[in-house]
């Protein structure tokens, strides 16, 4: 029977000087080992005939209590017929791996925009993706490793904005869902997303649709817009002349402003819109009525890739030049409206079909129509349609006092 070695108090293991290794009870096979000025904990054992020595810390700072705590458990170990040290070596490596694959959230949102932003449609849409995180996401959750964010965490973020910045609040919450799903693919969380609108966060968070219903863009009403394009013939400049091309194409501000002579073919009346500035990414090609060529032949035509509507400082128009004219001269409405005024003048005044109406604004429409739009874009039905819009817009103006080359 082994010799049972007397337990130690704390205040006897402290006078503890002599350098060697000192049996302190408690647990057979643990030594306080003392080397020069160094002392440790060692916990002597054998496994598979092999004697091992486990540290367990340097003392003081492992207490006596507490290194018998741990030798306990490796008794326990080996007992089971385990290893302590290999147990202890492995918990270690899955602890080396969980902590590698441990991510914050504002790490994973920067490399999921790097890897995201070649695919969208312009810096400025990447830029409103770091100021909203930075702005609203990061302050809560930034520093948080992405596998221990819960759905207490989101609503944190989106909570005290749901009902003042609704729209905002959406589109943060559906970047903090896509960050969190690359994480999950990417191995740095599991479980299911707290992020996630339907099923989830939509039993919580009120409908943002009745929170704050979407408010279209300030439109001048279809009946005002030939006294407004007639005014608007008087006005100098190239932000005026570009205003009276977007009513006439019902163009998107972006696409107009980009217009370069290469992408018009005025013998057939057309202006091709190449796909990368497009919203669907797919070619566009718009009809021009006679009001349109009639001002485009009043122009200085340019080598293909110069613009077509140039600014003072001899680049492309800003959105806010356009802007301006509006406020100077119709402040009720923006430039983006005049989609909607040509849609509420097409449905009320027209009996055109409601599909050719909306590719004359380059929409989605249904499936089924989809497909058809892909085999052929209804050119002739919507060079009708937006030849009748000029007509309405702009009646008797194929040449008009404004269009002078300035």
């Amino acid at each position: 029977m082994p010799k049972r070695i007397l337990e130690k108090t704390a205040l006897e293991v402290s006078r503890l000087r002599e350098e060697g290794a000192h049996a302190v009870g408690g647990v057979t096979g643990l030594y306080l080992q003392i080397i020069g000025g160094s002392r440790s904990w060692v916990y002597r054992y054998t496994h598979h005939r092999a004697r091992k020595r486990m540290g367990l810390g340097s003392y003081p700072a492992v207490g006596l209590a507490a290194a018998r705590d741990a030798a306990r458990a490796a008794l326990t170990l080996r007992n089971s017929g385990a290893d302590p040290l290999q147990v202890r070596a492995a918990e270690r490596e899955a602890a080396r791996l969980a902590a590698s694959y441990q991510m914050p959230f504002e790490q994973a949102a920067e490399k999921f925009i790097k890897e995201h932003e070649s695919t969208w449609r312009n810096l400025k849409h990447v830029n409103q993706w770091r100021s909203t995180l930075a702005t609203y996401a990061f302050p809560v959750i930034g520093h948080l490793n992405v596998a221990d964010i819960e759905q207490a965490h989101v609503l944190r973020v989106l909570s005290p904005i749901w009902k003042t910045k609704t729209e905002t609040a959406t589109r943060v919450r559906g970047r903090i869902e896509q960050i969190l799903d690359w994480s999950t693919v990417h191995g740095h969380r599991g479980g299911p997303n707290p992020a996630k609108w339907k099923g989830l966060l939509e039993h919580v968070l009120a409908n943002p649709n009745k929170v704050a219903p979407v408010q279209h863009h300030p439109a001048v009403p279809y009946a005002a817009l030939p006294d407004f394009y007639q005014r608007l013939c008087s006005v100098k400049g190239q932000s005026a002349r570009a205003l009276q091309m977007l009513i006439l194409t019902s163009t998107r501000s972006g696409e107009l402003r980009g217009m370069r002579w290469g992408e018009l073919d005025l013998s057939a009346g057309l202006w091709l819109v190449p796909a990368e500035r497009m919203k669907s990414k797919r070619l566009h090609r718009v009809p021009l009525p006679a009001q349109a060529l009639a001002m485009l032949s009043q122009l200085k035509p340019g080598e293909p890739d110069d613009l077509v509507f140039v600014s003072n400082r001899g680049g492309m128009l800003s959105d806010m030049s356009l802007t301006a004219v509006m406020r100077r001269h119709y402040p009720e409405a923006v430039p983006h409206g005049f989609r909607s005024t040509f849609r509420d003048w097409a449905g009320e005044c027209t009996h055109h079909p409601r599909d050719a109406i909306e590719l004359c604004l380059a929409h989605a429409i249904d499936t089924k129509t989809e497909a058809a739009y892909r085999r052929g874009d209804m050119l002739e039905k919507r060079t009708v349609i937006m030849q009748e819009w000029a007509d309405y817009a702009a009646p008797g103006h194929l040449i008009l006092a404004g269009q002078q080359q300035e």
